[in-house]
């Protein structure tokens, strides 16, 4: 290899480029992005459309179903989902990966806006959303007063919403939980029909007189003037003086028939701030921005709004990302640090302090270099980006132990520092380069998951790549180019301890080992064939999870009452929650949500629209102690097990995509009375399971609706047509929205008509309802309709078009999410399900399938990528089935240690698994190579393989001690997410090095020729 020659003689060329590359890391390193999570955007969007008063049944048959049968036009369909329910319907539409995010979120925005005309008028708003994990808010701000009007704390959050704007880093300021203000139109509708005005008159008087149209222009002599017409309303005077009426000389005004006033809508959400009125200002970060810049302005801004704030009112931080934030790269971190130190302290043990220098070098400048190519390539530091860096940090070394070692041998040998770094270095290249090679593909194809999950972790085998693909350059140059100035030739002739025991090891136990190894070749193979396939009847008993909990100091308090409950009634129940969080010493602060969740501020949680019979609560505590966490949440659990009237569950933050919860099971088929018959039984299922706790099934109760049985045959005697029924009856106890109204100051408000009502529409109110006939005369509402109960669906789901029933549960902390699942599988399977109704199992088990399928396909590309390199280096197609044999060594080690570290085969351990596969192979093609150039130099076969063994063991040794050092402290104090990953890789690599330094000479010795 030319390459080591070159940079020594041009060192300073070599050098220079080290130094500019490093300078560009450093750069990228202070100015690049930081954030929580990855921010990626998966190829999916909603649909949310308003339709106030509408039961389910409405919803589908008049928004979910025409807005389906559009979005299932679209290309690349994975999946269509929809929900119906109380006035809201819901569709979710999500691409095939690979798909693009934003060409996919036009093509639904056009097929929406194509049908929005077949839609009902009264359709309150459409929202179209596009997925994206960057939705999540950066902070939650919380104004909040115990004696300040709605009004007031609104006028006070714009006024923050104008500061935060001006910060380039945020992308969108929200307000949230506060009833917007409307004119309001209070109808008189008895006064009405003595006036004999129909309300149907009223609103189009009111439409006509707020036009604005243009009168075009005139001119008069050698000037120009534009037309004034009449225009829209200036003042809620110019509205009561609305003309509604006028018979001859009989003039009826607006205002003799109705108040005219500025108002609040109906409140349909309320919020709180530790047990305080409260309403939220929200901000959401940029893409490619630093939540740490964001977060240190936003304080700023937040400052200067205080000194002109109110007494009465009180600004906190009720959620701040920045701080989960800076907790977990500092935890990376000093993970990193750790693990910078442990190496260091084992190569200084292990080569001296000369050689350590110089091999502890390669560590900071591969990954400044690599940090510098990750922004390059558009990824920020977060969580994914930085486990990669902590993966890498202990196989930075293993090119410079392996050239350094070398080159010590060479200076043994009584060669020139310059020739030792030369020879040394020549001799080990090739290896080094193809063993790199080998660890790099088993990265790429991690690249190349097009799954959520694959675009989620998309940044840790990128940076793996580019430290690796650094270290090598930097092994290759710098390394043989620092050896040559500063290790003595003197040194070859001396030992550590450490060298001196390991000799002393070599010279006698490893010898005898190999010796009878290479003896009895089909003993050992059949021995270590033997021991693979008991470690593989192991596996069950460490059973199989998705992504574990997140290990955050916060969770979430989901209440849900039965569906057609009242607002002020979840509010009630929630109170008397948030009662019993006052008084735990643990909690820090707790952020309540009545009639809608909480905005969205984690990235696999996506937040709840209005509904009356849901609330939320945030709860975040002081710190997070797995052992104190795991007890508060089971003494909650137990104090809110089984409360009267309402479903109370306790719920952890998990990594992860999103899924609705961890078991899921839908129920198809098309008639919902048999569907609420086999969700009952399916949820008692669920219940008698083990394990199973949060049981929620939508149709367990239905709800009851009050339906106006309209007598046809008397509205059709009368005139009165249906259509003018259903609008009255909406227009009267919904309100319905005429026309906009803007005051002197820009502002824009609805002008809305509806019944006088008391905070809220009362049953009595129907007495005081009259419709118009075509005739103009008006008729009560009571001579043409009667009042029933009616029990009714409380919401209609689809699932691809087709009808569905969805039963979710979670499970408790010490039980296995595979485990309930199958369960309950195997009972389903026994189930006798009517013709035209099966299931379909969803939750975690189904992501989990398609994300490990995307990684068992990394993992045999992988391997197919690196046999192709292994060929073309040894020439042969044996010897890479040699070098292979480092896998299933490695699969051993694996096993055993989350058999006795007690973690479950997660996805974090799968991703182990696959960087195993191009770590372990390193120490059988080191041997491999070197063997056969001692053959080549003419020794025999049994003695090549114990010189090569002998010769490459110590930094055979050395490499596995430093890559486990480098992942120690990310295992031990990685928790659930990391842990698993650490201890597949840290027992695999164990296992393998050591059988590799006996099998792999084995298998050489068997199915390699004599040269």
């Amino acid at each position: 290899m030319r390459l080591p020659k070159f940079a020594i003689e041009n060192h300073q060329f070599a050098t220079v480029l080290v130094i500019l590359m490093v300078l560009t890391g450093i750069v990228s390193f202070l100015t690049m992005p930081r954030s929580e999570d990855p921010q990626v955007s998966p190829p999916g969007s909603s649909v949310i459309i308003a339709y106030p008063g509408a039961n389910p049944a409405d919803i589908e048959e008049l928004i979910v179903d025409p807005v389906e049968k559009a979005l299932n036009e679209l290309e690349d369909i994975k999946e269509l989902k929809s929900e119906s329910r109380d006035g809201l319907g819901t569709v979710n539409i999500e691409f095939l990966t690979g798909s693009d995010p934003d060409d996919k979120y036009s093509d639904v925005v056009q097929k929406v806006n194509s049908i929005t005309s077949q839609l009902p008028e009264e359709v309150a708003d459409i929202v179209l959303l596009k997925w994206s994990i960057t939705d999540v808010k950066a902070v939650q701000i919380a104004l909040e007063s115990g004696s300040a009007s709605y009004r007031e704390l609104q006028e006070e959050a714009e006024r923050l919403e104008d500061l935060l704007e001006k910060i380039s880093g945020i992308k969108k300021i929200e307000l949230w939980a506060f009833p917007q203000q409307e004119v309001r139109i209070s109808v008189d509708m008895e006064k009405a029909a003595k006036l004999n005005v129909p309300l149907t008159r009223a609103m189009q008087s009111i439409q006509s007189n707020n036009t604005n149209i243009p009168g075009g222009n005139v001119d008069l002599g050698n000037r120009r003037f534009n037309i004034q017409t009449s225009g829209s309303y200036k003042d809620l005077d110019e509205i009561a003086q609305t003309v509604v009426s006028a018979h001859g000389s009989d003039i009826v005004y607006l205002r003799q028939i109705a108040d005219v006033e500025y108002a609040y809508e109906d409140n349909n959400y309320y919020a709180r701030f530790n047990g305080n009125n409260s309403i939220f200002v929200t901000a959401t970060q940029k893409i490619g921005t630093n939540i740490f810049d964001i977060r240190e302005q936003i304080e700023s801004a937040v400052n200067k709004f205080k000194d002109g704030l109110s007494n009465t009112i009180k600004v906190d931080f009720a959620f701040d990302q920045s701080e989960s934030v800076a907790h977990r790269l500092n935890n990376f971190f000093l993970n990193l640090l750790q693990g910078l130190i442990l190496v260091g302290i084992i190569v200084i043990l292990a080569v001296g302090f000369r050689a350590s220098i110089i091999v502890m070098m390669v560590i900071p400048i591969s990954i400044i270099i690599g940090i510098g190519f990750l922004d390059i390539a558009n990824y920020g530091l977060e969580q994914m980006s930085i486990a990669g860096l902590v993966i890498a940090l202990g196989l930075l070394v293993d090119n410079a132990i392996v050239v350094t070692e070398n080159i010590s041998r060479f200076l043994k040998l009584g060669y020139s520092r310059t020739e030792a770094a030369i020879k040394g270095t020549g001799q080990i290249g090739w290896a080094i380069v193809s063993s790199t090679i080998t660890t790099l593909l088993a990265f790429v194809p991690m690249i190349m998951m097009q799954d959520m999950t694959g675009e989620f972790i998309r940044s840790m085998p990128v940076i793996v790549i580019f430290t690796l693909a650094a270290s090598l350059y930097v092994s290759l140059t710098l390394t043989p180019y620092l050896s040559s100035k500063f290790l003595k030739p003197e040194n070859g002739n001396g030992q550590t301890k450490f060298q001196k025991m390991m000799s002393t090891f070599i010279s006698t136990n490893y010898r005898n080992r190999l010796g009878f190894a290479l003896s009895k070749p089909k003993l050992v193979v059949l021995t270590v064939i033997g021991v693979f396939f008991i470690s593989l009847s192991l596996f069950p008993l460490i059973g199989i999870s998705f992504f574990p909990k997140a290990e955050k100091p916060q969770f979430i308090i989901n209440i849900n009452t039965p569906d057609g409950t009242a607002l002020d009634k979840t509010n009630e129940i929630t109170e008397q929650v948030e009662s019993v969080l006052e008084n735990i010493p643990e909690i820090k602060k707790y952020t309540t949500n009545v009639g809608h969740g909480n905005p969205r501020i984690y990235y696999n949680i996506i937040m709840k629209r209005e509904t009356s019979n849901f609330a939320q609560i945030l709860v975040e505590l002081n710190e997070f102690d797995i052992t104190s966490f795991n007890s508060l949440l089971t003494d909650l659990r137990g104090r809110f097990a089984g409360y009267p009237g309402a479903t109370i569950e306790i719920k952890e933050f998990e990594q992860g995509p999103p899924i609705d919860a961890p078991v899921a099971i839908k129920i198809i088929g098309n008639n919902l009375d048999i569907l609420r018959d086999i969700s009952k039984d399916v949820e008692d299922i669920f219940l008698s399971t083990g394990g199973a706790i949060n049981v929620n099934n939508p149709l367990s109760t239905s709800k009851t609706d009050l339906q106006i049985t309209i007598n046809r045959d008397k509205a059709g005697l009368l005139g009165v047509p249906l259509a003018e029924i259903d609008r009255t009856v909406r227009a009267a106890m919904a309100g319905l929205t005429i026309s906009k109204f803007r005051d002197s100051e820009g502002k824009e408000y609805n002008i809305v008509l509806r019944l006088p009502v008391n905070k809220k529409p009362a049953l009595s109110n129907f007495d005081k309802i009259f419709v118009s006939s075509v005739t103009g005369a008006q008729i009560p509402l009571k001579q043409l309709a009667s009042l029933n109960f009616k029990a009714t669906p409380m919401r209609i789901s689809h699932y691809n078009l087709e009808r569905i029933v969805q039963i979710t549960a979670d499970v408790s902390g010490n039980t296995s999410v595979d485990e309930v699942t199958k369960s309950i599988i195997s009972r389903l399977d026994e189930y006798n399900f009517p013709n035209g109704y099966n299931y379909y199992v969803a939750g975690e088990l189904e992501r989990r399938d398609e994300s490990f399928g995307g990684m068992a396909k990394a993992v045999i590309i992988a391997m197919v990528g690196i046999f192709g390199v292994l060929v073309l280096q040894f020439r042969s197609y044996t010897q890479p089935l040699i070098v292979f044999s480092a896998i299933p060594l490695a699969i051993i080690g694996s096993i055993v240690a989350l058999l006795l570290t007690g973690y479950s085969f997660s996805f974090t351990a799968f991703v182990g698994i696959t960087s195993l596969v191009g770590i372990v192979i390193n120490n059988s093609i080191i041997l491999v190579d070197y063997t056969n150039q001692l053959m080549a130099e003419g020794k025999d076969m049994i003695s090549a393989l114990k010189e090569a063994g002998e010769t490459r063991f110590v930094p055979i040794i050395l490499t596995t001690a430093t890559t486990v050092g480098g992942l120690l402290p990310l295992t031990l104090g990685g928790g659930t997410m990391w842990a698993p990953m650490g201890w597949t890789i840290i027992g695999g690599l164990i296992a393998s090095t050591f059988l590799t330094l006996i099998v792999v000479p084995v298998l050489y010795k068997l199915y390699t020729r004599s040269v």
